[in-house]
């Protein structure tokens, strides 16, 4: 009877009842997670009515039927020595074509010619292979983005992190060397060297420091979101050394001033060369530790691991480059009419005569070619023709701050000092 009435339907209609009944028995059949909400199934079927299948997809998972979407890799490669953008791109299977386009994404995409061993690209790559987006944080707070556009060229931007800056303090006293008291006053490395470069026209650091000499440092730190990122500029700082206090300031245009606004920046650095440790000071007379005699030591011995860079103390012309068995490998520089310095014993020369050369060039290293007993450098100062300590020599005073910028830069002098003042008083108060 029911298969007589089921042969009489219309062709739609039994079209319609075969294909719920089928779906309902591979249901029972083979039950799946996402499908297993359908309620209350009719049991009779009415012929000529419309029926909505309730189907709850709150549960729907696209992994049940294998149907995963690809998204775009992201990748972080690590520059390694030698690494260029190209071989970076071969490595991670991106084509020379799109290796010439990224380089092409304006002039912010110069900054990938400098990338360094590691430093870290972010890359990602869509399921054809072909390049989507690339990050480069070339520093703690800037990032290069390089994106593709819809013409598949590409365009680059920076992106700025907002860096919040506050000041700190420490100050520190001398015991047996700066690098140590530094340390101890929880400066880093870096500003270590920082200090010694502010106050290196005025003290000699390989010799001039006592016991018992001072420093006190205010500087700037970077925070993003609250976390502690970098250091940042010394912004003032004080040195007492044996006695006599020397102050610096730090303007708008990078370079230190006296409270007074002149540079401290001067014609000759008092040391040539990083130190190690001294073996020979300055005086008039001293035991040759070669030719085992007493002789008039007429300049500064500086200790050093062979191979030290030396430095040209100031701006000035080569008169000479050249080798004798008692000087060794040596420099002499002229420096206007009236100064003359010399570099002796290198290892190697780094400069030639007729030679012109800026302060803090380097010019040789340390070594211990003729008449020497171990690596060193020796330095004379030569005023007039006449030896002198370059220690203690009277210097060409420093040039002002120009006139237009001196009020600006006495203001924020005048702050800078009662800031570190206040905190010289607080540390006291502590202590």
């Amino acid at each position: 009877m029911i298969k007589k009435t089921f042969n009489n339907m219309p062709k739609p209609h039994r079209w319609f009842i075969s294909g719920v009944a089928g779906f309902l028995f591979v249901l029972i059949l083979f039950p799946s997670k996402p499908v297993s909400a359908i309620k209350n199934a009719a049991t009779t079927l009415e012929i000529g009515k419309r029926y909505d299948l309730d189907v709850n997809f709150d549960n729907f998972k696209v992994e049940d039927f294998s149907i995963v979407e690809e998204m775009n890799t992201p990748q972080s490669v690590v520059v390694k020595k030698g690494d260029n953008l190209a071989t970076i791109f071969k490595r991670v299977g991106l084509s020379p074509q799109q290796t010439y386009h990224v380089s092409k994404a304006g002039t912010q995409a110069k900054k990938l010619l400098k990338i360094m061993p590691g430093d870290v690209l972010e890359l990602q790559i869509d399921p054809l292979g072909q390049l989507v987006s690339l990050h480069y944080p070339y520093t703690n707070t800037e990032t290069l983005v390089i994106t593709k556009a819809e013409d598949n060229a590409f365009t680059s931007t920076i992106e700025t992190l907002e860096v919040d800056t506050r000041l700190n303090y420490t100050q520190g006293d001398v015991t047996n060397s700066f690098w140590n008291a530094g340390l101890k006053a929880n400066l880093s490395n870096n500003q270590i060297m920082q200090v010694a470069g502010i106050f290196g026209w005025d003290i000699d650091f390989a010799l001039g420091l006592r016991a018992g000499d001072s420093f006190y440092v205010m500087f700037e730190e970077h925070y993003i979101n609250g976390e502690f990122i970098e250091n940042g500029d010394i912004v003032a700082a004080q040195f007492v050394n044996q006695g006599e206090t020397y102050t610096a300031i730090r303007y708008q245009d990078g370079n230190f001033y006296t409270p007074e606004g002149r540079s401290m920046r001067k014609s000759f650095l008092r040391a040539p060369v990083n130190f190690r440790y001294i073996s020979s000071s300055f005086k008039k007379r001293r035991f040759h530790p070669v030719q085992k005699r007493w002789k008039a030591h007429r300049g500064v011995d500086y200790a050093a691991d062979r191979g030290t860079p030396v430095i040209a103390a100031g701006d000035g012309k080569v008169i000479k480059s050249s080798y004798d068995k008692y000087n060794g490998h040596h420099v002499f520089i002229q420096h206007g009419e009236k100064y003359v310095t010399k570099y002796l014993h290198f290892t190697k020369r780094k400069v030639k005569r007729g030679q012109t050369v800026k302060q803090g060039q380097l010019i040789g290293t340390v070594g211990s070619t003729g008449l020497a007993s171990g690596p060193h450098l020796h330095y004379e100062f030569l005023v007039d023709g006449v030896h002198r300590n370059p220690r203690t020599v009277d210097l060409p005073k420093a040039q002002p701050i120009e006139n237009k910028e001196k009020q600006k830069f006495i203001d924020i002098a005048k702050n800078r000092l009662q800031q570190l003042n206040n905190n010289k008083r607080i540390m006291l108060a502590m202590n």
